[in-house]
């Protein structure tokens, strides 16, 4: 397993950014049933944690898109590992909203972009990758040249690979699922009898709760 994505799976666990719970699980706004909940905000409560993600992301970006002239961020979550990033790297920063502001200028992007600048998207997390491919939408449309995505953490829906493939855009990730489930097992949070119907969710997300009853 490669490092980082050990590091940060245990990070996420450690302090709660991860929470698992096979046997009652969450429902997301898709309606599905979910055996987990990711809400990677709360890394940011912890300094050490920050940081070593901040690095890491910005390590990430450096490998897979030197070229890079500008970060934009996804709102809300993936705001300020944006700005972390951004300052980290000295390069331009700039965020896109889910919707238009509802006064003034009526803005989608906050924060300059140019004509054919390299852009690279910063966002929390991917799980169908709906809302990372709108945001990509609106900076081609704003004539920047989105040349990737990079987050934190990662489901590994097939779907969500398919989509960002459509849309010709590489992304990359500190973390994901798989590595996710092995730290879980290892560090007790979950048992190994757990392991399978979490690797089912992945697989088929949208029918995992009907075949387990819940």
């Amino acid at each position: 397993m490669n490092p980082v994505a050990k590091q940060v799976a245990n990070l996420l666990l450690e302090v709660g950014a991860v929470k698992l719970s096979p046997h009652e699980p969450f429902t997301w706004s898709s309606g599905w049933l979910s055996p987990i909940y990711c809400d990677n905000r709360l890394t940011l409560s912890f300094p050490a944690v920050r940081t070593f993600i901040k690095e890491e992301l910005t390590n990430l970006i450096k490998k897979q898109f030197p070229e890079t002239e500008a970060i934009a961020g996804v709102a809300t979550a993936g705001i300020p590992q944006g700005a972390l990033v951004a300052d980290m790297l000295n390069l331009p920063f700039l965020y896109v909203r889910s919707s238009p502001k509802g006064h003034g200028m009526e803005n989608l992007i906050e924060g300059k972009v140019l004509e054919n600048q390299k852009v690279v998207v910063i966002e929390d997390l991917i799980s169908t990758g709906g809302s990372s491919l709108k945001v990509v939408k609106t900076l081609r449309e704003a004539q920047a040249d989105v040349i990737g995505l990079v987050a934190i953490f990662n489901y590994g829906f097939e779907l969500a690979k398919q989509a960002f493939e459509q849309e010709q855009v590489p992304f990359y990730t500190l973390s994901n699922y798989s590595a996710l489930l092995v730290e879980a097992v290892d560090k007790d949070y979950i048992s190994e009898e757990d392991m399978a119907s979490l690797q089912e969710w992945r697989i088929s997300p949208d029918s995992w709760g009907k075949e387990n009853t819940f």
